[in-house]
């Protein structure tokens, strides 16, 4: 996907590059502080923003992260991988593995969605994760797994996701993240 323009949208969307990098590390803060009041104190958003949520390079790298892009700007982005972090940016990877994943039987990571608060409700998030599943099962895989933060669960189970767990994200230093670890398996492919 060079890029595409979402019908009826006024967005369109393409994989995101290195010089996203500061306009996502911009984003980011501003989708969490924007979207989280009444599901997270304003002290778990803080945290959440200091140790867990960050951009991942490595989607970059990868090719697996797509940008919303509007007007010239960066109104959301999100991504898969096929690899074994499930949740986080780059601060909260520090050098952990990332091992690849098997597509044959694990299932791929949704990850790192994030949509400007002027921009939510408009079929952005939608939009990315239907970008996400085609490119995951065009690269063989059969299911998809992500962590939601109470913000993002009402998309996720509306896009067929179901809820395997609830758990609490420990925060160095802060109160712990509410999130739910969902899941979903993927049509197969139509033949061509």
């Amino acid at each position: 996907m060079l890029y595409e323009r979402v019908p009826g949208m006024s967005f369109t969307l393409r994989p995101a590059r290195d010089a996203d990098i500061p306009a996502l590390a911009q984003l980011i803060p501003e989708s969490v502080r924007g979207l989280s009041g009444g599901y997270y104190t304003p002290g778990q958003v803080e945290s959440a923003l200091a140790h867990i949520f960050g951009v991942d390079t490595r989607l970059i790298e990868d090719g697996t992260y797509f940008v919303a892009e509007a007007d010239g700007q960066i109104v959301g982005g999100g991504g898969w991988s096929r690899r074994s972090t499930l949740f986080g940016g780059d601060e909260r990877k520090a050098g952990a593995p990332d091992d690849l994943l098997d597509p044959a039987t694990d299932p791929a990571r949704v990850r790192a969605f994030f949509v400007h608060p002027d921009w939510a409700r408009r079929g952005i998030g939608r939009a990315l994760l239907s970008a996400c599943e085609s490119a995951a099962r065009e690269a063989g895989f059969r299911s998809l797994e992500l962590v939601a933060t109470r913000p993002g669960e009402p998309l996720y189970t509306a896009c067929g996701f179901d809820i395997v767990e609830r758990f609490d994200i420990p925060v160095r230093g802060g109160d712990p993240l509410p999130a739910a670890r969902m899941a979903k398996v993927l049509a197969p492919p139509l033949p061509s």
